[in-house]
Protein backbone atom coordinates (compact mmCIF):
# COMPACT_ATOMS: atom_id res chain seq x y z
CA UNK A 1 0.00 0.00 0.00
CA UNK A 2 2.65 2.35 0.56
CA UNK A 3 4.44 1.53 -2.47
CA UNK A 4 1.89 2.46 -4.77
CA UNK A 5 1.11 5.42 -2.60
CA UNK A 6 4.70 6.94 -3.19
CA UNK A 7 3.89 5.96 -7.12
CA UNK A 8 1.10 8.49 -7.13
CA UNK A 9 2.78 10.87 -5.45
CA UNK A 10 5.84 10.79 -7.30
CA UNK A 11 3.93 10.60 -10.43
CA UNK A 12 2.16 14.01 -9.32
CA UNK A 13 4.65 15.66 -8.24
CA UNK A 14 6.96 14.43 -11.58
CA UNK A 15 7.89 17.24 -13.31
CA UNK A 16 6.69 17.65 -16.68
CA UNK A 17 7.70 16.54 -20.05
CA UNK A 18 10.35 18.66 -21.57
CA UNK A 19 9.04 19.87 -24.68
CA UNK A 20 10.85 18.56 -27.72
CA UNK A 21 13.26 20.55 -29.59
CA UNK A 22 12.01 23.11 -32.36
CA UNK A 23 13.34 22.25 -35.66
CA UNK A 24 16.10 23.80 -37.03
CA UNK A 25 14.72 26.58 -39.84
CA UNK A 26 16.47 24.26 -43.09
CA UNK A 27 15.32 21.14 -41.29
CA UNK A 28 11.20 19.97 -42.58
CA UNK A 29 9.47 19.39 -39.89
CA UNK A 30 8.61 15.86 -38.83
CA UNK A 31 5.52 14.57 -41.00
CA UNK A 32 4.13 11.20 -40.08
CA UNK A 33 4.25 10.20 -43.38
CA UNK A 34 8.01 10.34 -43.76
CA UNK A 35 9.44 7.23 -44.22
CA UNK A 36 12.03 5.70 -41.61
CA UNK A 37 14.88 4.05 -43.11
CA UNK A 38 16.11 1.59 -40.45
CA UNK A 39 19.05 -1.09 -40.73
CA UNK A 40 18.48 -4.09 -41.52
CA UNK A 41 19.37 -6.87 -38.40
CA UNK A 42 18.50 -10.17 -37.13
CA UNK A 43 15.38 -9.10 -35.41
CA UNK A 44 13.04 -5.88 -35.64
CA UNK A 45 11.28 -3.80 -32.83
CA UNK A 46 7.85 -2.79 -34.23
CA UNK A 47 6.67 -1.15 -31.45
CA UNK A 48 7.79 1.90 -32.79
CA UNK A 49 5.03 1.26 -35.68
CA UNK A 50 1.55 2.06 -36.09
CA UNK A 51 -0.92 -0.55 -35.84
CA UNK A 52 -1.81 0.10 -39.57
CA UNK A 53 1.77 -0.15 -40.72
CA UNK A 54 2.61 -3.20 -39.37
CA UNK A 55 1.67 -5.72 -42.52
CA UNK A 56 3.68 -3.52 -44.84
CA UNK A 57 6.50 -3.27 -42.41
CA UNK A 58 6.90 -6.71 -41.72
CA UNK A 59 6.27 -7.74 -45.52
CA UNK A 60 8.98 -5.56 -46.35
CA UNK A 61 11.31 -6.57 -43.31
CA UNK A 62 11.58 -10.27 -44.53
CA UNK A 63 12.24 -9.38 -48.05
CA UNK A 64 15.01 -7.43 -47.03
CA UNK A 65 16.27 -9.90 -44.81
CA UNK A 66 15.81 -13.12 -46.71
CA UNK A 67 17.65 -10.90 -49.57
CA UNK A 68 20.46 -10.26 -47.07
CA UNK A 69 20.70 -13.79 -46.31
CA UNK A 70 19.46 -14.27 -43.01
CA UNK A 71 18.15 -17.49 -42.09
CA UNK A 72 16.48 -16.93 -38.83
CA UNK A 73 14.59 -13.53 -37.73
CA UNK A 74 12.53 -12.62 -34.22
CA UNK A 75 9.99 -9.88 -34.56
CA UNK A 76 9.30 -8.27 -31.58
CA UNK A 77 5.53 -7.65 -31.27
CA UNK A 78 5.10 -6.89 -27.41
CA UNK A 79 2.61 -9.42 -25.34
CA UNK A 80 -0.30 -7.06 -24.79
CA UNK A 81 -3.64 -8.30 -25.56
CA UNK A 82 -2.03 -10.58 -28.36
CA UNK A 83 -3.35 -8.94 -31.75
CA UNK A 84 -0.19 -7.44 -32.71
CA UNK A 85 1.31 -11.29 -32.39
CA UNK A 86 -1.90 -12.53 -34.19
CA UNK A 87 -1.19 -10.41 -36.85
CA UNK A 88 2.39 -10.80 -37.57
CA UNK A 89 1.56 -14.74 -37.43
CA UNK A 90 -1.07 -14.70 -39.70
CA UNK A 91 1.55 -12.85 -42.34
CA UNK A 92 3.89 -15.22 -41.57
CA UNK A 93 1.79 -18.36 -41.96
CA UNK A 94 1.24 -16.93 -45.65
CA UNK A 95 4.35 -15.57 -46.77
CA UNK A 96 6.46 -17.06 -49.46
CA UNK A 97 9.67 -16.65 -47.78
CA UNK A 98 9.01 -18.04 -44.22
CA UNK A 99 9.59 -22.10 -43.73
CA UNK A 100 8.53 -21.94 -40.32
CA UNK A 101 7.63 -19.51 -37.46
CA UNK A 102 7.49 -20.18 -33.59
CA UNK A 103 7.23 -17.96 -30.48
CA UNK A 104 10.57 -16.60 -29.43
CA UNK A 105 12.15 -18.46 -26.55
CA UNK A 106 11.92 -16.71 -22.99
CA UNK A 107 15.04 -15.56 -23.16
CA UNK A 108 14.50 -13.60 -26.64
CA UNK A 109 11.20 -12.35 -25.47
CA UNK A 110 8.90 -15.46 -25.38
CA UNK A 111 5.52 -14.70 -26.28
CA UNK A 112 6.01 -11.07 -26.60
CA UNK A 113 8.12 -12.13 -29.95
CA UNK A 114 8.00 -14.37 -32.62
CA UNK A 115 11.20 -16.22 -34.06
CA UNK A 116 10.64 -16.96 -38.14
CA UNK A 117 13.07 -19.34 -40.32
CA UNK A 118 13.33 -18.16 -43.99
CA UNK A 119 13.55 -20.53 -46.80
CA UNK A 120 16.96 -20.82 -47.94
CA UNK A 121 17.64 -20.19 -51.92
CA UNK A 122 19.17 -23.44 -53.99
Amino acid sequence: MLGRLRDLLARLFAPPPAAPPEPEPDEPAPNEDDIAVLPIEDSIDLHGFQPRDIPSVVEEYLREAHARGFVEVRLIHGRGKGVQRRVVQSILAKHPLVASFRDAPATRGGWGATVALLKQEG
